[in-house]
């Protein structure tokens, strides 16, 4: 991979992942342009393990959140009179709805890094999920906040957010759709969402790089991986602060009108066989 490419990849990746347009289905279609085989094993690394530099991002950027929801998470496995606190219960609700995708995701993962990374999945996946989130966004009543989220909402949440496993739902989107139909407010469900990344993007970016060391060495190589994610923290880090704002003021009708419009896009350059779809 030539290095202009990699800071190419890096810069999407790292302003899509939060955004609910899908960041891996962004990076599908950037990598099939610039004429790289989406199912290869090196290239299906790469685009996981950039996505630490995002992660990496998010830590830095929740760093105070993060401290006081692990603080009140030790305390309370140590003192049962200490976990009646939000934070610990917010703990609890983050580890919860992380397992159902590391399960979906480790049952599937042939079939995710193949057959899933098909431009046809991921041009229809852009369109179908535009529906769900155009239908949470307008039902949503956004009457509970943060303080409010149960392990039961994460649980549920968690769940919807196995569809991401498929290129073109979005992580975000998926979770924030559900977080919506919970009834949970914008804001306090695009920070769940930066909470749940932390834990499914790190563990898919550690996997992949123990799996596919040598082919990433042999293939796209480690030099262009390494500035794909470091480029990929400093674009999220920005990212990250101006989402929060828009969403605090704006709907999902931006990105579900140019999510529609990329998945159609898609699916014509396919289907015209101007791009081969793997």
């Amino acid at each position: 991979m030539d290095w202009w490419e990699a800071i190419l990849l890096g810069a999407v990746e790292g302003f899509t992942e939060f955004l609910p347009v899908s960041s891996t289905g962004h990076l599908t279609i950037l990598e099939r342009l610039l004429g790289h085989s989406t199912d290869d094993p090196d290239i299906t690394a790469f685009t996981a393990i950039i996505q630490v530099g995002a992660v990496a991002a998010t830590v830095i950027f929740l760093r105070r959140d993060i401290a006081k929801i692990a603080l009140a998470f030790a305390h309370g496995l140590r003192s049962p009179s200490l976990r009646h606190t939000s934070d610990y219960r917010f703990a609890w609700a983050v580890i919860l709805g992380s397992i159902p995708i590391a399960v979906v995701g480790l049952a599937f993962q042939e079939q995710i890094e193949t057959t899933l990374r098909s431009l046809w999945f991921v041009g229809g996946a852009l369109i179908l999920w535009s529906g769900v989130m155009w239908f949470a966004d307008s039902h949503a009543t956004q009457r509970r906040h943060e303080a409010d989220i149960t392990w039961r909402d994460t649980l549920i949440i968690g769940i919807v957010q196995c569809m991401a496993l498929i290129p073109g739902v979005s992580r975000s989107g998926a979770t924030m759709s559900a977080g919506l139909l919970r009834e949970i407010d914008r804001v306090a469900v695009t920070r769940l969402s930066f909470f749940l990344s932390i834990p499914v993007l790190t563990g898919a970016g550690i996997l992949q790089t123990i799996d596919e060391f040598d082919n990433v060495s042999a293939g796209v190589g480690w030099g262009p991986t390494i500035v794909a994610t470091l480029v990929s923290f400093v674009v999220a880090f920005a990212a990250v602060a101006w989402l929060l704002r828009y969403i605090a003021r704006h709907d999902y009708s931006v990105f579900i009108i140019y999510r529609v419009a990329l998945g159609a896009f898609v699916l014509a350059l396919v289907a015209s066989g101007a791009v081969a779809p793997v």
